[in-house]
């Protein structure tokens, strides 16, 4: 990505990003459970929502090199979902908590940003989430 946006005469960092992730980190730096369930399972898969529609934008101005690299990046974002998912899930069987009910109770509690669609549900099924997930979801 560094070395495309070299490419168009840009650098890392030149555009406006958010800090969201890192404050989520130091949030829920105290519980594995919940960083699992809100920094890959929300803020990362927010990620894998936003592909498409970004990749998209890319290919109407014919830039191939922008779409193959999040591709790339799409495949990254299913792996750190996916590592999160699983060890959320793992931790909630630890701790004999319902996933999902947990989920949300986290999202509240930790004034997670709102889940709103579209949802790239066949990135967050690679990723780990739930039937049962999905469909919540897709109820949003």
């Amino acid at each position: 990505m560094r070395d495309h946006l070299q490419s168009l005469g840009h650098a890392y960092g030149d555009f406006p990003a958010h800090n969201g992730l890192w404050e989520m980190a130091v949030k829920t730096a105290h519980d594995p459970l919940v960083r699992m369930a809100l920094v890959p399972r929300v803020l990362e898969a927010r990620g894998l929502d936003a592909q498409p529609a970004i990749a998209g934008k890319f290919e109407s101005v014919q830039d191939a090199r922008a779409v193959e690299i999040l591709g790339v990046i799409e495949r990254d974002e299913i792996g750190h979902v996916a590592i999160g998912s699983r060890w959320y899930l793992y931790l909630c069987h630890q701790r004999g908590l319902e996933p999902l009910a947990t989920f949300r109770n986290l999202l509240k509690q930790y004034d997670a940003p709102p889940l709103k669609p579209p949802f790239n549900l066949a990135g967050r099924k690679a990723g780990g989430f739930s039937e049962e997930e999905l469909r919540w979801l897709n109820s949003l």
